[in-house]
Order: C-alpha cells, then structure tokens, then sequence
C-alpha cells in the first residue's frame, strides 16, 4: 500500500486517532512525573489540548487539507493547557500554517509541514531547553524531511518520523539531567509518540491497541513505582544582556523612506542586537520581544518600516528577574467594584481553594480561575476570565508555572492588552498583586509586580503518591514533603513535623512576615501547634493565617 497524496479527510482521520490514542494513555503519561507530587498531568494537558483540536476537526471535515488544518490549529490554540499542550499547539499551528493553501499534499509536503511546525514551536518558547517535547519533535521531523528526499509515500514518510521521534525520546535522558537522575524520559515527548502513532495506524489502515507500548527503554527504566516527569524543571537561564525589549511595528511600506518587510531579513538583522529573539509577523504588523544591551537602537531599526506601538523596555538586572518572553504589552492601572462599564484595569488571577480565591479578590483580582495542580486552565478559559473582568487591559497572574505559556498564548489571541506577570506560586502572585499601584503607570506596575515575585519566598507541604529517590531523599508514597522553591528539601510521614522542619530551613533572621495558608485536610489544632513552634522558635517573625480550603497541598508558606 502506497499514499503520495493526503487530502483533509484522511488527516482528519489521523488526528481524531492521534486525539483518542493520547486520551487512552494520558494516565500513562502523566506517571511520568520526575516530583513524586500529586500534579503530574503532563498527559493530562496534552489529551485536553489535543482533544479540542479534533472536537474542532469533526466539525470541519472536508476534502480541503488546509481548511482542516486550519480547524486543528484554532481548536489547539483555543484548548491548550500547561506547556505540554501550549507547545503541541505550536507544532500543529506551524504544521497547518505551512499546508494551508493546498488541497492535497505530497510527501514532500507532508515532511516540510513537520519541519514548520518545529519552527514555530521554538519560536514560541523564549528559551528552548533540549530532551523535552521539542527535541523529540525536531529530531522526528528532521528524519522525514530526510525521507521525503527519497520517497513521496507518506506511509514511509510517517514510519521513519515515528522511528526517529521514538528513538529521540530514548536519548531525553541523555540531554536533561533531572531524567537521567531518576531514570526516565521526557513525558511530553512520549505524548508526541503517542499522537504520531495514531497518525500511523491510520495511514496503514491498523488498528492500535488501547495503550500504548512502552518504548522498550522504558521496561528498563520506569518501574511500577517510579514513574516520574520533567514539566516544571526546565529552569530559566541566567540573563545575558540587560534590558529586555518588546514592541510592535505597524508597516508602513508605501510611505517614502520606509523599508519593505522582510521577516527573515527583519529577524536576522534583530538576532545582532542581542538574544532571545522572537519575531511574529502577519501581513500589518509584526511583535518582537528581545534581549538587549541597547535597547534604542532596537527600536531605531524597527522603526525603519513603520509606527512602533505598545513598546516596553525592563531593566532586568534591577529587577533581578526571571524573564519569562511575553507576546503581548499594554499599558496603565486599576479599580475594584462594578464592571458593569468597561474599565480601564483589570486583574485576572488563578488559584485551588475557595479560600485563596477569597484572598485573591479581598486584595484587588477582579477574575479568579479556579485552577492549578492538576488542573491547569486552558487559553480559552484565560480568554473568557479576561473578557468577564471587561477592562481594556489586564494583567494575569498565572501562580503556577505550568499555566505561564497558556497565559502567554491567551494574551496572543485576545483583542485586550494584556501583561502576563510570570508568577509561579500562589504566594508569588499574592506578592505581586499587593505591589500594584492604581495610580501609578503601567508600566511602573509592571516593573513592580515582577520585581516583587524575588521578594517572597514559597514553601509547600504536600504528599508522595508514589516511591521514589530524588536529590538524595528516599521518598515512600503518603509520606508527606516539604518543598521550598520547588525543590523537595524535607520529607517524614508525620505532616507536622515535615512542616517545623520546612519552616526550619525557610525562616531566618531577616524574615519578617509569614503567612500561613492551609488546606482542607488540616486542623484547627494543627495551625496552633505550628503557629505555637514558630512563636517560640523565631519570634520575631509575625505572623498570618489564612483558611486557604486547596486540595492536594496541606499548607502553603510565603515568607517575606
């Protein structure tokens, strides 16, 4: 059986299979989970997000391919939770992008869509870290490309794209430390795996089974005990140059001395300037976010072919900030009460618990998503929380760093201004929300919503739902952990104890106020016997107790 060309009915039938192949095995992705902590929803995020690509595609089939691609990247886009997800869209925004015109495709087609579809995805991420989804997904198209120059059967073609992506998954390890530490590979390439092999089958007319085969690396190194991820542990790194720069061209190619766009000249002449370049484009505007040592002379050239709008420059180093790329600016303050009329602020936060949604709104959220482990929000509820507050422009405080790209995203396809403040936890975007100024400008409140993200320190008391070994702590499912910044630094299967000894090592002498936040599985006689500890311990800390109601983490600690 030979296919050499691919009209958009049989694509639809590849991505509804990849869609429910991934959705019968996202329990087994999301086992893949590097922190033993009951959020590893890797898979999870992935099955959403791609499910709402083919909710998407059933709706629009047709013998058109590019009118269904075009249908897969608005559901993709619309649906996509958590990075997992955010970059799946990605691949799939370029992949369609790149067939949109056509009717039907060839093999040559079909390998070079796979190709733009890793473009756009690294242009996406601000900084792309190797051995993860992105990896898997650049190998495997790079592979097909290879194929295509000596077959134009898009059988063959897909056969050699899941090989390679198999066996790119296999090296993950090799490339991210973490997985090589607890042995396992990249959970959101093994859910790439699994979508390509739905493509496969249906191509070749084969059913699959109802899970997956583990890749046969994986017998050897997953156990049924120890399945872990890495979402979450690709670290930013450190800031280069100093100033990080964002603004947007309005083309104005038929006035006299301006210059006629060129993306690919524009951004080759940009990447001199500095790093972390990013450069969208369409045909009336193009948005550039990048790293700089001279911001001015970035915005001089960019001004050669049109009016700069939405222009923002941060003084990274003053900041001592962790920049996480945006795709969107905007512009000034806030107010609370009636949104009856539009207003000129609004703030979109997302919290877990009843309580900390409270809190949220009692210091200034005007929209609080209710999200966060194991529940990331998608973009579309990011839209629509953004549309509820009806402000012409918004900052979000995702409070978790996998809802960071889906915020991102939402501020790239919402008509609203938007700031998407990098916060990771819920102590951060408490911190930031307590730093905004009504009266101050925006982007002053910007530069101080970010700024106060350093200035809090997050300690997090939850529980093990499996075995595992990491940075040296043996860990035994239910025993409780204690983690600081992310990192599990205590553990003991007495909660209380876990939580002294937290507080042990997060408390100094330059602490001054602590917060406690507590869950729905905790005692009033647990916040006294701890409340009592730290009073005794470090007195001089004051401190604040707060019923938070969130499942999954016991208590929440913020620290400044």
């Amino acid at each position: 059986m030979s296919i050499t060309a691919l009209d958009g009915k049989r694509f639809a039938e590849m991505v509804i299979q990849g869609a429910n192949h991934l959705a019968a095995n996202a329990k087994m992705v999301d086992a893949l989970n590097v922190f033993p902590v009951p959020d590893g929803d890797t898979g999870t995020n992935m099955n959403l997000s791609m499910s709402s690509g083919a909710k998407e595609v059933k709706n629009n089939v047709q013998e058109h391919i590019g009118k269904v691609g075009v249908a897969l990247s608005k559901g993709l886009l619309m649906g996509a939770r958590g990075n997992s997800g955010v970059i799946l869209s990605q691949l799939f925004r370029g992949f369609s992008k790149a067939v949109e015109s056509k009717e039907k495709i060839s093999g040559k087609d079909f390998a070079q869509a796979f190709e733009a579809g890793v473009e756009t995805a690294y242009k996406a991420v601000m900084k792309p870290v190797e051995g993860t989804i992105l990896t898997v997904a650049k190998d495997s198209a790079k592979k097909g490309v290879q194929a295509a120059q000596n077959s134009n059967d898009i059988i063959v073609i897909m056969e050699e794209v899941l090989k390679e992506a198999k066996a790119s998954l296999k090296r993950t390890p090799d490339l991210l430390p973490v997985l090589k530490e607890v042995g396992v590979v990249d959970s959101g390439g093994q859910g790439l795996v699994i979508v390509y092999e739905g493509f496969l089958a249906v191509l070749k007319g084969e059913n699959l089974p109802e899970s997956s085969d583990l890749l046969p690396s994986m017998s050897e190194m997953v156990s049924a005990e120890h399945h872990k991820s890495v979402q979450g542990h690709i670290n930013t790194e450190d800031i280069e140059f100093g100033y990080c720069t964002e603004f947007m061209v309005r083309f104005e190619q038929n006035k006299v001395g301006k210059q006629t766009f060129n993306e690919e000249v524009f951004r080759n002449d940009l990447s001199k300037f500095g790093d972390s370049l990013l450069v969208i484009a369409d045909e009336d505007v193009a948005k550039v976010h990048i790293h700089s040592e001279q911001p001015g002379e970035v915005l001089t050239y960019g001004q050669r072919y049109g009016n700069l709008i939405n222009m923002k420059i941060e003084n990274m180093r003053q900041q001592h900030s962790n920049i996480v790329g945006e795709t969107q600016t905007a512009s000034e303050s806030q107010r609370p009460d009636s949104l009856k009329e539009v207003q000129e602020y609004g703030i979109v936060t997302v919290s877990m618990g009843a309580g900390i949604a409270d809190l949220f709104k009692s210091i200034g959220a005007h929209a609080v998503i209710e999200g966060g482990q194991t529940m990331n929000p998608s973009t579309e509820d990011i839209v629509k929380a953004v549309k509820q507050v009806n402000a012409k422009k918004v900052f979000i405080l995702p409070n978790n760093k996998n809802i960071i790209m889906a915020a991102e995203q939402a501020a790239d396809v919402s008509d609203e201004e938007i700031y998407v403040i990098p916060s990771k936890t819920v102590p951060q975007g408490l911190s930031a929300l307590l730093a905004f100024n009504p009266i101050a400008d925006v982007l002053a409140n910007e530069a101080a919503m970010k700024d106060a993200l350093n200035h809090v320190k997050t300690g997090q008391i939850t529980f093990a739902v499996r075995d595992t070994q990491i940075d040296g702590l043996e860990i035994e499912k239910d025993d409780f952990m204690g983690i600081a910044e992310g990192k599990i630094i205590v553990k003991n299967k007495d909660k209380g104890k876990v939580a002294e000894d937290l507080l042990s090592k997060l408390l100094d002498e330059d602490s001054e106020i602590l917060t406690i936040i507590y869950g729905n599985d905790v005692t009033e006689e647990e916040v006294k016997h701890l409340t009592d500890f730290v009073e005794e311990k470090f007195s001089d800390v004051e401190i604040e107790i707060h019923n938070g109601q969130q499942p999954l983490y016991s208590f929440i600690f913020s620290i400044e």
